[in-house]
């Protein structure tokens, strides 16, 4: 009997034109997109974004545009919104790799330093090659950006899986190394960029004068490719694997040293590429860039959702960590409040998500642990 004619099928409704609609009971599309969203991963993140957006929105005050006349809220204009965007984006970026390190079950320390490498030597090669059209200087200087980093998220997967010592140990004495390099082959100079390039990325796209799109655009771009690569390929459930079980891994015939080696070189790739957006943006480059990044961009990812042992995270609420971060900072800015709170209040929501996190670890592992209990006869 097809299921037109059987007894228990319910027909669709018919709009007076004829049209059929969705069955009387059936969720709207609407309330679909309403439900997915708030049983997604990202959904507490969201709800105390949107919260802090609305506080603040009441509690910055505002001010009169001397040129238009017009009553501005000191938070909630595209000017506050955009710059927050701009300063999240190199955040956020390095994030989506070191997220993806963690989810592999390992951690980068040495994207800073990665970062501010990249960026002198991408510096240095664009001022010894001289005087070049906007587009060879742009492409010079992203290819040396994305080589360096390249280069250094390679040795230090090399070294973690060659070596076999943990992470955390490698990229600690890679941060330094890398941090060191760079000072010398600088000599701890500020190097200026050429106007071809830093035109680029602080392109308006038409937004007007004083905005800037083009670092959170590219930021948005790193995160849906990184939310893809780990929610759509292959590789991508074999890092959840690893980090997951990596003994299982093993066992199931997965190659966990080709994993964790390409899990750093993503995440020096990022770096690289948040080298090169950082150093147009604001016109040179120092070995002294990025200082103090692996404090926020691993925050980002614990914020995030990114489980320290490995096996969860997501590229998205890499992101959204990172523009809690830096709402934070703006507040503190906005409200006038002494900006050492910062590390405190930051400090404060890294140990608070790694508790959360693991309290909600806990509580999932009882309740399975139940399920699987056998039940009294």
């Amino acid at each position: 009997m097809s299921p037109e004619n059987s007894p228990t099928a319910i027909p669709p409704a018919v709009t007076p034109e004829g049209a059929p609609t969705a069955a009387p009971g059936g969720p709207s599309a609407p309330r679909k997109w309403l439900h997915a969203l708030l049983h997604s991963p990202q959904a507490g993140l969201l709800g105390v974004l949107l919260a802090s957006c609305i506080v603040l929105t009441f509690t910055a005050g505002s001010h009169v545009d001397p040129l238009t006349g017009r009553t501005i809220n000191n938070f909630l204009n595209k000017y506050t919104f955009l710059q927050m965007a701009t300063d999240a984006s190199g955040f956020a970026i390095m994030a989506v790799g070191s997220t993806i390190v963690i989810i592999a079950g390992g951690i980068d320390l040495s994207v800073g330093a990665i970062y501010a490498l990249s960026g002198v030597t991408m510096a240095m090669v664009i001022r010894v090659a001289g005087p070049m059209g906007p587009v060879p200087t742009l492409l010079l200087g992203l290819a040396t950006c994305l080589a360096v980093s390249l280069l250094c998220g390679l040795a230090n997967g090399l070294m973690v899986i060659g070596l076999n010592v943990h992470s955390f140990i490698i990229t600690l004495g890679t941060m330094w190394i890398l941090r060191g390099l760079a000072f010398v082959i600088s000599h701890a100079e500020s190097i200026l960029l050429p106007g071809g390039l830093t035109n680029v990325v602080r392109a308006s796209l038409g937004m007007g004068e004083g905005l800037y799109p083009v670092p959170m655009l590219v930021m948005f771009v790193v995160t849906a490719l990184g939310a893809v690569y780990l929610s759509r390929t292959v590789m991508g459930r074999h890092i959840f694997a690893v980090g997951g079980n990596p003994e299982a891994s093993r066992y199931a015939g997965l190659n966990v040293k080709r994993v964790t080696l390409g899990v750093f070189v993503l995440s020096g790739l990022t770096a690289g590429i948040a080298a090169f957006l950082g150093a147009g943006y604001y016109g040179s480059a120092t070995s002294s860039d990025a200082s103090g990044y692996e404090l926020y961009v691993i925050a980002s990812a614990v914020v995030g959702g990114a489980s320290l042992i490995g096996g969860r995270g997501s590229a998205i609420s890499a992101m959204l960590g990172a523009m809690l971060i830096v709402l934070i900072r703006q507040a503190i800015r906005t409200l006038h409040l002494d900006q050492n709170y910062e590390w405190i209040i930051v400090g404060t929501a890294m140990i608070l998500a790694v508790v959360i996190d693991q309290g909600g670890s806990r509580l999932l592992s009882r309740r399975a642990a139940g399920r699987e209990s056998p039940r009294p006869s």
